[in-house]
């Protein structure tokens, strides 16, 4: 069994996507590959079809590596609920709460589980690449970690490290980290990767030869800067198209505990649709559809919204516009959010937008499961999968419809068909427990091509966004493939 481990001199490098791409080239080898990420901080979250929890970042990777998720692939993901918090998920359920200096003490009781869990996984396959978080430099936490230097030394695995050219001072910062690790680190440092470059190589190359001779360690590729489609862990892409640029205009709300703002990934495939987000009412504009999304802090966004303004943009907006609320943003849309065991704060009872006469109550417990089902809406109907992560039970009014009946459920407690969501009177105001909604193509076209109507525009067929997804990999890995000494990577993990 083969490993390889991308570590990255700060967060935002391109370790995901690095990692990805490195799974695809050796699936498309012909190696049996598995993504490995002991750690993850981010609120993007996925939901196993056995009801687990893992990374958005090692679902990706795993679709890459031609796999089913599964949260071995992520066995520890940490998710903010405040500036000082996380809930802490261990292999795929609810560990518990804690501050940062709780959980860093926790740390060396999931070595032995880290270790035994990656000694199994090394039984099942060709090659496992490893991702690690941040910067292997935070000397602060380099007592405990387990998730750069410190899970590397655990599983005896060579790094490759990353810098992130985009931003500037790639050099600084791969010399800087090198500097701050001790000389154990630094063997085990066998490459370096230089990623988002613009321009002539040529004029880089001192450069490289420079780099190599100061931390005594080569450059094996300088992967070009190129635009893509493919889901983006951290949010640095939500900046992309905060303005206008095409006919059909989408606002996503930028809550501040914003949670799988990966839901509207598969929009942003549409040629003709711009999704911007908003962090402002001034931001609002004219949008034909408005999307609240998930947070992990569906009342402190809730009072976020409110205090900012956008209450009053968004009500006002409702009377015309179109409004899709989903997980947290469903739960806002309704008439009060009630949080009677304080899981999220110590608002017992908060009044919410008011545009669904439905009710939430928080609840301890965490709902997590893999769904399918069809859409009914305003006499049209269609096919719609995607996955529920949510604590809190919704209450609809008498009168109002089903938006959504379940015909499968996996990871959940009930096998039996329910319903999901509701809308209003007009159909103007939408709500579901549902993430990942707009990758079935049948939703994600019926919703365009209201809106498409609407303008007067032609109306289009979407494509599935898994394939869309595949070549988008495939893509990924042959830039990869053409920009970095792929052998040399084969001879540091042993392969001939």
């Amino acid at each position: 069994m083969a490993k390889i481990m991308i570590q990255g001199t700060a967060s935002s490098v391109g370790k995901s996507l690095l990692t990805a791409a490195l799974c695809r080239i050796f699936m498309q080898d012909g190696y049996s590959v598995c993504p490995y990420k002991s750690q993850n901080m981010s609120l993007n979250s996925y939901i196993t079809l056995d009801g687990k929890e893992m990374g958005r970042a090692q679902v990706l990777q795993a679709y890459a590596a031609g796999l089913e998720p599964q949260s071995y692939m992520n066995p520890i993901l940490l998710k903010p609920s405040s500036d000082t918090k996380s809930q802490v998920i261990v292999n795929g359920k609810v560990y518990g709460n804690y501050n940062a200096e709780e959980y860093h003490n926790l740390k060396p009781q999931f070595k032995e589980m880290l270790k035994g869990q990656f000694q199994e996984l090394e039984k099942s396959f060709d090659i496992i690449v490893i991702e690690g978080a941040g910067s292997p430099a935070e000397i602060n936490l380099r007592d405990k970690d387990i998730v750069n230097m410190g899970l590397a030394d655990l599983i005896d695995a060579p790094v490759l490290l990353v810098g992130d050219i985009d931003k500037g001072g790639v050099f600084a910062a791969l010399a800087g980290t090198m500097l701050l690790l001790n000389q154990e680190e630094k063997a085990r440092v066998k490459g370096t990767i230089i990623n988002k470059f613009r321009g002539d190589k040529k004029l880089l190359q001192p450069g490289i030869d420079s780099i190599e001779d100061i931390i005594q360690t080569p450059c094996l590729g300088v992967v070009p800067y190129f635009t893509h489609i493919l889901e983006d862990e951290d949010g640095s892409r939500m900046e992309i198209n905060r303005r206008v640029n095409a006919p059909i205009d989408i606002a996503v709300l930028m809550l501040p505990h914003i949670s799988n703002f990966t839901d509207v990934d598969a929009l942003r495939t549409e040629e003709d649709v711009s999704v911007r987000f908003i962090y402002t009412k001034e931001e609002f504009g004219k949008p034909d559809l408005l999307i609240i999304p998930g947070s992990k802090n569906t009342i402190a966004d809730l009072i976020t919204i409110r205090n900012a303004g956008l209450e009053e943009k968004i009500k006002s907006y409702s009377s015309s516009g179109f409004i899709i609320g989903i997980c947290g943003g469903y739960q806002m849309l309704g008439r009060t959010i009630e949080d009677p065991l304080k899981v999220e704060s110590s608002n017992i009872s908060i009044e919410g937008l008011g545009l669904l006469n439905i009710t939430t109550a928080l609840e301890a417990e965490k709902v997590m499961t893999r769904v399918k089902g069809e859409f009914s809406h305003m006499g049209s109907s269609g096919r719609i999968y995607g996955y529920e992560i949510h604590m809190g039970t919704t209450i609809k009014e008498p009168g109002l419809r089903n938006f959504i009946t379940l015909s499968e459920i996996k990871g959940g407690s009930s096998g039996e068909l329910k319903s999901d969501g509701t809308f209003n009177e007009r159909g103007n105001v939408i709500g579901s427990y549902i993430h990942g909604i707009f990758d079935s193509t049948d939703f994600r076209e019926y919703i365009l091509n209201r809106i498409r109507k609407d303008k007067g525009l032609k109306l289009k067929a979407s494509k599935p966004y898994e394939s869309i997804r595949d070549d988008e990999i495939n893509k990924l890995a042959d830039i990869v493939r053409e920009n970095v000494d792929i052998d040399a990577i084969y001879g540091i993990m042993g392969i001939k």
